[in-house]
């Protein structure tokens, strides 16, 4: 079924679109949450809350881009899912790996007027997205967005590790620099 399809069935309250949308698009989501959560058991969970917040959400939301937008709220759910679980649990994905990768860069927690500062860090890192070639923005999209394992990318990109990890350093040196010169980071 077409993605527009799916998504005026959420529009019309048709419960068929959570059907649709799973059928379609569970494997997706599943792989977005293992990578992040390590396991298929939280992984699974995660994908089932997505697609219950999607119900939720549209409308009022009217996603274009149907598979993004569920990859993100499996993203969001199996991120705060990390957050909440134990210390012992957290170390089975990459998502600390790549966190830990990105500390350096992105400034720390947000005060009282976050969400608006918030906002416009996003905007700026989008800005050095569409900045970058097509190639590296893929690579740092794979790592810091998708939480792929640094070897897997490797493999799909046909190069050594190393490459993978010099190539992932220096874009986000880039990415500190622009967010200094934008006033995120002293």
């Amino acid at each position: 079924m077409e993605d527009s399809r799916i998504v005026e069935l959420f529009l019309a309250r048709q419960e068929t679109a959570v059907a649709a949308a799973q059928e379609k698009y569970a494997p997706y989501c599943l792989s977005v949450a293992r990578r992040i959560l390590g396991n298929d058991r939280d992984a699974e969970e995660a994908v089932n809350d997505a697609l219950l917040a999607a119900w939720n959400s549209i409308p009022p939301q009217h996603p274009e881009i149907l598979s993004s937008y569920l990859a993100k709220l499996t993203r969001r759910i199996a991120i705060g899912r990390v957050r909440r679980n134990a210390a012992d649990k957290r170390g089975g994905g990459e998502w600390d790996l790549a966190l830990e990768e990105m500390e350096d860069v992105l400034p720390g927690p947000a005060d009282p007027a976050g969400d608006l500062e918030a906002k416009d860090l996003e905007a700026a890192v989008g800005r050095f997205l569409k900045s970058l070639p097509e190639a590296d923005r893929l690579l740092f999209l794979a790592r810091y967005w998708h939480f792929r394992p640094m070897a897997e990318i490797a493999r799909a990109m046909g190069c050594r590790e190393g490459a993978v990890r010099t190539r992932l350093h220096r874009l986000r040196r880039r990415l500190k620099a622009l967010l200094e010169k934008e006033g995120y980071l002293s």
